[in-house]
């Protein structure tokens, strides 16, 4: 009978502690498991010395800061992140996570954090009015071979669409004339003209303006309460604006505009 009575104890702790909020588990740790790339820039990347660094890795300080604990980074492929939070081995991926409605089925998320659309970027001297794909039509579209965009530009017929190994190249031959326009998400573009240093601007937002935010367990309502504060907080007191302005030159816990 006692050996029951303590199988029984020994059951009804360890469901406890599969009960426990992730909220718990983060404070009683000191810290909080994120996972990233480390890979993308301005997001989230290595520097010079190879310690991590951008737009991301400094909002998990700031949100475990205000959880009363210290981010601690897993790096990793894209691929493989939202699997490891499924099999429990991180906390939450903050990479610039979509929050569709696929992924909700297996995952709880924070509010939003970023908003982005597809948005075009032209000569600073541009004289002519491009806004909407529509008026590129019988003109020269260029943007990244591989990216999503080029389904979306071609999906407007009379377009001609260049498509180049990357940012840098596009943005060379927009600049020279060649293109009439090129097309990137929004959250990149003043990075991508920032590291260029060519005279070229944000054009029209072109898309459908879509969130990030950051997933984790599903069944955590003490954590997903205290993540949406933090960010609430950081985005009330300026911090993340001022974050945003460092890394981006605009606030993109708002919809995207033309600059």
């Amino acid at each position: 009978m006692k050996r029951l009575l303590a199988a029984v104890a020994l059951i009804a702790l360890g469901t406890q502690a599969l009960a426990a909020d992730l909220l718990d588990t983060v404070k009683a740790r000191g810290s909080l498991n994120v996972a990233l790339e480390g890979t993308y820039p301005p997001f989230n990347f290595k520097d010079k010395k190879g310690e991590l660094t951008g737009f991301e890795v400094e909002l998990s300080r700031a949100l475990a800061q205000k959880l009363g604990v210290k981010a601690q980074f897993t790096t990793g492929e894209w691929s493989g992140l939202l699997a490891g939070l499924q099999a429990g081995k991180f906390d939450v991926v903050i990479n610039q996570v979509g929050d569709n409605a696929k992924r909700r089925e297996v995952f709880d998320f924070s509010i939003p954090y970023t908003y982005s659309s597809a948005q075009l970027i032209v000569r600073r001297d541009e004289k002519r009015v491009f806004k909407s794909l529509e008026d590129l039509k019988g003109k020269k579209l260029g943007l990244g071979l591989g990216t999503n965009y080029a389904e979306f530009a071609k999906s407007v017929s009379g377009i001609d669409v260049k498509t180049y190994p990357g940012a840098p190249e596009y943005l060379q031959d927009l600049a020279q004339g060649r293109l009439d326009a090129a097309l990137n998400d929004s959250l990149m573009i003043p990075f991508a003209i920032k590291q260029s240093r060519l005279p070229v601007k944000a054009g029209a937002p072109v898309g459908e303006v879509v969130t990030s935010a950051i997933p984790f367990a599903k069944g955590n309502p003490k954590f997903k309460a205290a993540i949406d504060q933090a960010l609430k907080t950081l985005i009330a007191d300026g911090s993340f604006k001022k974050l945003s302005l460092k890394w981006f030159g605009t606030d993109i816990s708002k919809a995207p505009t033309a600059r």
